[in-house]
C-alpha cells in the first residue's frame, strides 16, 4: 500500500530505513512516549523485518508504515495501525525531532484517517497518547478527534507509571472533517 499527501508518501518501512528509524526512535526525547526504543541498529533492522508479517486486518498486530519525504523520500517518522475489530482502527504515530511541529504528523494522520474510513469502511478511529505530549494531543485535536478517556496511572512506564488518554472519531464526523483536511494539505 502507497499514499500520498501534499509533502509525504506513505509506504511500507524497508531495510534501507534501519539507521534512520533507529536514529529517531532511539533519541530520549521520541522514546519519552513511545513504548518501544530501540537499543541497537540490530533491533531496529529486527523490527522492520517483523512488520513484514503482521497483516492488518482483525486480529492482526500494529501495522506500521514509513513516513517519507514526497520529494526525496527522507524517512521522517512512521505510522502504525491496528485493527482492533471489524468497525474500529487504532492509529499512533512517531516523528523524528527534525520534522516536529511543521504540520506532518496532522497530514500523516489525516491519510490515515482517510484510508480507514473511506478505504477500510471503518466505523471508528482511535489513538492512545500520554496526555503529557501536548504537541500530540494538540494534533489529534486538529484533525478533528476527540477525547473520549482518561486512565490515571494506567501504564505501567519504566520503574513507574502513567496516564493514558483515549481519542477518537467516528465516520459520520469524518465527513464534516474531509474537505478541510486535504484543503490544509
Amino acid at each position: 500500500m502507497e499514499l500520498h499527501t501534499s509533502r509525504l508518501r506513505i509506504d511500507a518501512l524497508h531495510d534501507g530505513d534501519v539507521a534512520a528509524l533507529f536514529a529517531y526512535r532511539g533519541d530520549a526525547e521520541v522514546a519519552r512516549y513511545q513504548g518501544w526504543r530501540p537499543q541497537s541498529l540490530a533491533e531496529a533492522a529486527a523490527f522492520i523485518e517483523r512488520q513484514r508479517d503482521v497483516v492488518s486486518g482483525i486480529g492482526g498486530g500494529w501495522r506500521p508504515f514509513a513516513l517519507r519525504l514526497r520529494d526525496g523520500g527522507t524517512l521522517v517518522g512512521d505510522l502504525g495501525l491496528h485493527v482492533v475489530d471489524d468497525a474500529t482502527v487504532e492509529l499512533g504515530i512517531t516523528l523524528a525531532p527534525t520534522w516536529q511541529g511543521q504540520g506532518l504528523a496532522g497530514e500523516a494522520m489525516r491519510a490515515m484517517l482517510a484510508l480507514a474510513f473511506e478505504g477500510m469502511g471503518m466505523h471508528r478511529a482511535i489513538a492512545s497518547v500520554d496526555p503529557r505530549n501536548v504537541p500530540c494531543v494538540r494534533m489529534l485535536e486538529r484533525v478533528g478527534l476527540r477525547k473520549e478517556a482518561h486512565f490515571r496511572e494506567s501504564l505501567r512506564w519504566g520503574d513507574g507509571w502513567a496516564d493514558d488518554a483515549i481519542y477518537a472519531m467516528l465516520a459520520r464526523e469524518w465527513a464534516s472533517h474531509r474537505a478541510a483536511a486535504y484543503d490544509r494539505g
